[in-house]
């Protein structure tokens, strides 16, 4: 295991693990963290992954984590590395089983005086509306040709068949679509897991949390974001539901049987990968592209479901859901990044990190363009969550990467040891926290206590440079599965 004395303290938010530390590391590793959390980073096997992460082949600069780093399937969760294109490798574990999990943030016109008597009402409806829990089928049921269609368009196919809005699109993140997706790399088993998920939740760490503007720290980034204080918010975090997870699972398998004509290696059996452009490198990127797109597809359809259930408790009265944007935080970009003073294009894994890019840069919309990109941060529940921007600094420092929330502190089994839910319940009710939950063990297993603490998380990347902070949201409804 890697100890303190493996590392070497470079800022006081980073520190770093010397190429020649462990045969076979190919760049440093690189933690973003502050002193008080990296105590508690080295207690699992995050760090071990990342060194594993900087021996694969074509990775450029450094293996990186951010400060909600934890344990995952093959890449460290919070984990980034960009790797040469179009001959480094790819790897699901950097991208993850959840592809495209993202979170969107939708703008209200009210602040909390104005629903506060109907905000237990407002929860009930969103869980109604919203479909949650393992497993759990939508309230759209898709044939084959329309899940291809929502495999190829994503978001866009919401649009069109009447469940979101045109102007959502140029707020989300590549638009909500990846033009290299191609269905027919993804399986029949996959194909039947998405049929009839749109539009779901699912369980875990995912939800549809109802939020005031607590704080605001930039005035003029949340006037250009229309942000203000006391205003009524909602965030929602979910992704490709089984489909994403069956894509992964079997290009995981098929890599890892693929990887000895290549002649790779690993160092671990988690980090499966072949070259980018491989046959079985292409396929797969073709494949996790169209799961992209469900999951883009998906929080657009559940926006709608918010929408109906916000009309109907508010009516007239409750004025429009705006989409301030979408990010995601389990996904492969193709990218060009200055390193080794040129420009480079590379393949951008981001596993539990999204991107962070700041003013002026062309892939972001230019509303956006003076402010840098918003940047959302979920807290655990009952905790704060954060809106940043992005900066010119997280594209020098880290491939235009950020956070992407507080990151866990305990395992799923460990936090229902330590949480009875009946009392969590109690508790954040007594807070002033409606919750609406299909399940008193998933409860648990997402109490507060499970979670770093994310505002240290949220510290450490403004200190970085990473982002900045522009408002901090307080929980005031919470919809999970």
């Amino acid at each position: 295991m890697i100890s303190r004395t493996d590392l070497k303290k470079l800022m006081p938010y980073l520190w770093e693990i010397p190429m020649g530390t462990r045969p076979g590391m190919l760049v440093p590793a690189q933690i973003y963290a502050l002193e008080e959390m990296i105590d508690a980073i080295l207690n699992d096997n995050s760090i071990e992954q990342l060194i594993h992460v900087s021996m694969l082949p074509g990775i450029m600069k450094a293996a990186m984590v951010m400060p909600d780093v934890h344990q995952g399937y093959g890449f460290p969760i919070g984990g980034i590395a960009a790797m040469r294109w179009p001959d480094g490798v790819i790897s699901p574990g950097g991208i993850g089983y959840d592809i495209n999990c993202g979170v969107r943030l939708l703008r209200s016109q009210l602040h909390e005086k104005q629903i506060s008597a109907q905000l237990e009402e407002l929860s009930v409806e969103l869980y109604k509306e919203v479909p949650s829990g393992i497993g759990k089928g939508g309230q759209l049921t898709l044939d084959r040709e329309q899940l291809t269609q929502v495999l190829k368009k994503g978001a866009l196919w919401a649009v069109e068949n009447g469940y979101g809005d045109r102007k959502d699109l140029q707020n989300i993140e590549s638009g909500g679509v990846l033009d290299f997706a191609d269905p027919q790399y993804v399986s029949e088993h996959a194909f039947q897991r998405g049929f009839a998920q749109l539009g779901t939740i699912g369980a875990g760490n995912h939800f549809v949390e109802v939020d005031r503007v607590e704080e605001i720290y930039d005035e003029e980034t949340a006037r250009v974001f229309q942000l203000q204080k006391g205003q009524i918010v909602i965030l929602i975090h979910t992704g490709s539901r089984g489909l994403g997870h069956q894509v992964a699972t079997d290009y995981i398998r098929i890599m890892q049987t693929a990887m000895s004509r290549y002649g790779l290696k690993s160092p671990d059996r988690e980090l499966a990968c072949v070259p980018f452009d491989s046959k079985e490198g292409q396929e797969y990127y073709k494949a996790m592209c169209a799961a992209a797109n469900f999951a883009w597809c998906n929080r657009e359809v559940i926006t709608w479901e918010i929408r109906k259930a916000w009309n109907k408790v508010f009516g007239e009265n409750g004025g429009k859901l705006d989409l301030l944007y979408d990010v995601a935080h389990n996904i492969a970009k193709i990218e060009e990044h200055h390193i080794d003073s040129k420009i480079q294009k590379v393949i951008v894994h981001r596993k539990g990190a999204t991107r962070a890019f700041g003013p002026g840069n062309k892939e972001i919309p230019a509303h956006f363009l003076q402010t840098g990109q918003p940047v959302l941060i979920p807290g655990s529940m009952g905790t704060n969550s954060y809106v940043l921007a992005g900066t010119r600094g997280s594209e020098d420092l880290t491939f235009g990467s950020c956070c992407h929330g507080a990151g866990r502190r305990l395992s799923r089994t460990a936090a229902k040891k330590q949480v009875e839910a009946v009392q969590l319940k109690k508790k954040l009710q007594d807070q002033g926290i409606h919750i609406q939950s299909g399940s008193f063990r998933g409860l648990a297993e997402e109490a507060p206590i499970a979670y770093k603490d994310v505002d240290l998380v949220v510290e450490t990347v403004q200190q970085a440079g990473i982002a900045k902070k522009v408002a901090k949201l307080r929980p005031l409804a919470v919809i999970k599965g």
